[in-house]
């Protein structure tokens, strides 16, 4: 791997340490220390996912006009004012405006630290988009792990030390990404690709399998938001909350070469690969619901991991698959905008659900969701047979 991408890389693993350093705690610190309910807290987080969708459009235009450098330190700057803010004020309601700030600050670094990879590594092909994917993970499995110890002590902590780590971001950015060469205009983003739709079955599949991803992302974001509060309520303390995530960050990079052997046999059977994901991250969910201790959590934690490393990976590649020539860009922002809108909504909808009819049935509901993604999954082809062609001929 080239020594400029090393510096995108190692720009990532910290941007993400120091990102999830919040966001585990975010429920929990609005639940347990500011006294709002679930479904308040749920709305705070759709705030956040919301103006995060709003940056990753800004990001990817800011990327095709000015490059990556200038629009990635931007979005760092805007960070650290946000951070700076709530180290001073993170009661309520600053919390909600800085962290509806972070969200969209973050939102712009980004579709640009992705944009840049691509471009400055063009040879690499997948592997460059997965050393980024490799060090977000490692940042996942370390961030939350020191933020549990550091919100030990005091959760207040939790905020200077998160800034510590965007300005050390802010000078590996300013100082290792100057001079990196971007060509712009390799970028194709959403706001670009204004070429009519000719091929019809191919975006009608995009739309089924991308509508079955939203409701797995609005499951899988109770784990940031409801989940926590309920670990916690039955004795789990922050330091072992936070050591989930530790655990689901160093799973996903140790069990790869654990599901290999399986994913080398359904190399060209990706719906395959989905179902079993699937179903894998729906038995999680039943664990979660009838967990009571620690040892059960990270049970279901687990579970969860090995499902998600199946599923993750593939509904980017369904949707490479499905794009046209020219339209990867295009296909893979609407993936990424329903993903987006899942992680947006995901917080409100369950914390209603927990507030009316408590937890149990809430993770009861969303798990019976999960039989929508299924569907979707076995289906999403359908267009492409009734139009008579496979997805590489279009």
């Amino acid at each position: 791997m080239p020594k400029k991408v090393w510096l995108l890389v190692i720009g990532m693993f910290i941007n993400v340490m120091g990102n999830s350093f919040l966001w585990p705690l975010n429920t929990i610190y609005m639940h347990d220390y500011l006294g709002k309910s679930l479904s308040v807290a749920g709305l705070v987080l759709m705030a956040n996912a919301g103006a995060g969708v709003v940056g990753n459009l800004l990001g990817g235009y800011l990327f095709d006009r000015i490059g990556g450098f200038k629009s990635i330190i931007g979005g760092i700057i805007i960070s650290i004012i946000g951070l700076i803010g709530l180290v001073f004020w993170h009661d309520w309601p600053h919390y909600v405006w800085f962290l509806t700030l972070l969200g969209f600050s973050g939102g712009i670094v980004f579709p640009s630290m992705y944009a840049m990879v691509g471009t400055l590594w063009p040879e690499g092909g997948r592997k460059a988009f997965n050393s980024l994917y490799l060090a977000q993970n490692l940042g996942v499995a370390f961030g939350p792990a020191l933020a549990g110890v550091v919100a030990s002590v005091s959760i207040d902590y939790i905020f200077p030390a998160n800034l510590f780590f965007y300005v050390v971001f802010f000078f590996i950015a300013i100082f290792g990404y100057r001079k990196l060469e971007i060509a712009p205009d390799r970028h194709t983003s959403v706001l670009k690709a204004q070429k009519k739709i000719r091929h019809k079955a191919p975006f009608h599949a995009l739309l089924i399998i991308s509508g079955g991803y939203l409701i797995m992302w609005l499951v899988y974001s109770q784990w940031m938001s409801t989940i926590s509060t309920h670990a916690l309520s039955l004795g789990i303390t922050l330091k072992q909350y936070s050591l989930l995530w530790t655990i689901n960050g160093l799973l996903i990079v140790i069990g790869q070469p654990l599901i290999k052997p399986i994913i080398t046999r359904l190399e060209n059977n990706i719906k395959t690969q989905m179902l079993i994901g699937l179903i894998i991250f729906s038995v999680s969910y039943i664990v979660v619901g009838f967990a009571s201790s620690f040892t059960m959590f990270i049970v279901s934690m687990v579970i969860l991991t090995f499902g998600e490393i199946f599923v993750w990976p593939a509904v980017p590649t369904i949707a490479s698959q499905l794009a046209p020539k020219g339209r990867e860009g295009f296909y893979q922002g609407i993936v990424n905008s329903f993903a987006t809108t899942g992680r947006m909504f995901g917080p409100f909808f369950g914390g209603v659900l927990a507030d009316q009819y408590g937890m149990q049935i809430m993770i009861f509901i969303l798990t019976a969701f999960m039989i929508i993604p299924i569907i979707t999954s076995y289906l999403y082809d359908r267009p492409l047979k009734k139009a008579g062609y496979e997805p590489e001929d279009h």
